[in-house]
């Protein structure tokens, strides 16, 4: 058996050259530390990684991040650099059999007295008890455990193999990064030059992913064929589809957000639904729009009528479940249902006057009568003496009853309008404070 090798996952690696055959991200994949295009948080001189890579010492640890940012290629390195055993296990297509079989190549490794790293990619993929079988070896140091995830491990990995682990984020690639990386392709393949506007189109499409521009970057050149020069319209053919002057990450993609939420706010269904259309038609996440769609419902209709947030959180569900294409119709329905809705921005108002006065008053103290009473010690230092309990008053009010911290006078934040369910929300609250009043004049 080789040094490095794959169970489920890519062939044997270490310092001999891919086949030409290869795909060009495998072909281009760095072979030394210094060959990494992005990461610098981790891998300039004196971070945790060029660190680990320099002392010999690795850690178990999770890398976190997108895909295509070098997760496997790291994890690959730092076996090379610790001269170990390097076996890859897909989280997609193994189980508890093939875990198991992964430890016994590291025993006959420790045997022969050589190290071994155990890779993991999408260990998110996996569940309890598969994560589980990896604890005891990661525990007595059998091997050294680097999982790959797309997800946020503090919700997809277990708290026991979590704490055994280090977890490192990666970051998508910047543009100068990818632009690097197109250099470097092009070098290999010899291909023509590309012009200034399709290279930041094939940057832009990327968004961070060396992978997707790389795969991308290699179909163009193979359906280019001998021309002078990639331009933008044979980067649109060799793309089709996929790429929309949809400029995102960029001013269009920004501009096409902004014009969608405004249409909402300006109760215009059908400018809505056309923003709408041309995000999703020019590649966006649609759960990226769900979530600004629920903005908007907080933002801009609010109080005015609730049914609108309880609609935008539905419809996002729903496209978990569809994906796309049904699920897109639950995001028309929320965008147009939202746009018809009467419009209150008074709870945005709200939140943001009252954190600005939180941040810039003093830290006022608990009133005595509105503190937790747990303990018998607490009730004698007069926690919770004179609460009200409102359940127990008229129409369940505690008139003249006070909230606040002691010396903060009566403070309005929230002001309804007069649209939609804020005007019953503003008559009611009128009602209170008029029985507020009428309480206070009384204690006179």
């Amino acid at each position: 058996m080789s040094d490095q090798e794959s169970l489920f996952g890519p062939g044997p690696v270490g310092s001999t050259q891919p086949l030409a055959s290869a795909p060009l991200a495998e072909r281009l994949r760095p072979r030394s530390l210094d060959e990494v295009i992005g990461q610098g948080h981790l891998l300039a001189p004196g971070k945790p990684l060029r660190v680990a890579f320099e002392s010999g010492r690795l850690h178990s640890m999770i890398l976190w991040g997108p895909p295509g940012v070098g997760k496997t290629t790291l994890a690959r390195l730092m076996a090379g650099a610790v001269r170990s055993r390097f076996v890859v296990l897909s989280a997609v297509l193994a189980g508890v059999k093939d875990i198991r079989e992964a430890v016994e190549l590291a025993r006959a490794s420790q045997a022969a007295g050589q190290g071994t790293v155990v890779f993991v990619d999408e260990v998110h993929r996996f569940n309890k008890a598969q994560q589980d079988a990896f604890l005891p070896h990661v525990e007595s140091g059998l091997f050294t455990f680097i999982g790959a995830t797309t997800e946020n491990p503090s919700f997809e990995v277990n708290s026991a193999l979590l704490s055994r682990s280090t977890v490192h984020v990666l970051k998508s690639l910047e543009a100068a990064d990818l632009t690097l990386l197109i250099d470097r392709a092009q070098a290999l393949l010899n291909g023509p030059p590309m012009t200034g506007g399709a290279r930041e189109q094939l940057v832009a499409w990327a968004d961070g992913d060396a992978r997707r521009l790389l795969n991308a970057y290699d179909n163009l050149v193979s359906l280019a064929g001998p021309v002078a020069e990639l331009d933008e319209p044979a980067l649109e053919r060799s793309l089709g589809e996929l790429l929309r002057r949809y400029d995102k990450g960029g001013d269009q993609f920004y501009d096409a957000i902004s014009a969608l939420h405004k249409s909402v706010r300006g109760s215009d269904p059908d400018a809505a639904l056309y923003w709408l259309a041309r995000m999703l038609d020019g590649g966006v996440d649609p759960r990226y729009v769900a979530r600004r769609v629920i903005r908007m419902a907080s933002e801009d209709i609010g109080l005015a009528d609730p049914r609108g947030l309880q609609l935008a959180l539905q419809a996002a569900e729903v496209y978990e479940r569809l994906g796309s294409p049904e699920g897109e119709l639950a995001l028309a329905q929320a965008v147009v249902y939202l746009a018809v809705a009467p419009k209150s921005n008074a709870v945005y108002t709200a939140w943001k006057a009252v954190t600005a006065f939180v941040r810039a008053d003093g830290t006022r103290a608990v009133p005595l009568h509105l503190r937790n009473t747990p303990t018998a010690l607490m009730k004698k230092l007069d926690h919770g003496k004179g609460y009200r309990y409102a359940h127990d008053e008229a129409d369940g009010f505690a008139a003249g009853e006070h909230y606040l911290p002691d010396g903060l006078p009566p403070t309005q934040f929230y002001q309804p309008v007069a649209r939609g369910l804020e005007i019953r929300i503003a008559e009611r609250l009128a009602e209170l404070r008029a029985l507020d009043d009428e309480a206070a004049v009384k204690r006179r």
